[in-house]
């Protein structure tokens, strides 16, 4: 048994039921929380090949990513070591096998790498100048053309995205909002200095 282990959480999503092992020190132990919600049931994309997931948690959200698009291949990356071993449990529990989860502070370990579709549940308590950098900015130069980085954020950072949105020109959209969060997509077709 683990010790770290605290529950399984069954999230139902597209006639599929997922399950998700989850650990006493990672976000959202209880169930799926809400933003993450809104991502997977709202995001809207078309068969990307290349997907990168920030903050991965324990991984719902490249997991059913993986599995809903088996012509693509998924790489989850966390801050938290912890976080990478669940989601790699995650893996291989709902039996997804185009998905990896590495342990990186934001994309330092994919660098070398571009991506169709980036992911990500932001945290709110990192500040802004580490939300503007490594989870806009960078992120943004590793997209393919025509490529997509979706986000959700908690409602207290939307004067933020929309700042970021105007400062650099980004083609930023506000898909969707409802208590607590907001959900963003940011087209490829701007050029970040």
């Amino acid at each position: 048994m683990d010790v770290y282990f605290k529950k399984e959480v069954v999230y139902p999503f597209k006639g599929i039921n997922f399950v998700f092992d989850v650990a006493n020190e990672l976000f959202s132990t209880f169930a799926i929380d809400h933003g993450t919600d809104m991502l997977i049931r709202h995001m809207v994309i078309n068969s990307p090949k290349i997907i990168l997931d920030i903050g991965c948690g324990y991984g719902p959200i490249g997991i059913i990513l993986a599995k809903s698009n088996p012509n693509s291949y998924v790489t989850m990356v966390d801050a938290n070591l912890l976080a990478v071993r669940y989601t790699n449990t995650n893996i291989k529990k709902n039996k997804v096998t185009n998905a990896i989860a590495i342990g990186s502070i934001g994309m330092e370990k994919v660098y070398d790498k571009k991506f169709d579709l980036i992911v990500s549940n932001i945290p709110a308590k990192i500040g802004d100048e580490a939300i503007t950098q490594e989870f806009i900015l960078t992120p943004l130069k590793h997209l393919n053309k025509d490529g997509e980085l979706w986000i959700v954020v908690v409602n207290a950072l939307n004067h933020l995205i929309s700042r970021l949105g105007s400062k650099y020109n980004l083609d930023l959209q506000l898909i969707r909002k409802r208590s607590g969060h907001s959900l963003y997509r940011i087209k490829n077709k701007t050029i970040i200095k």
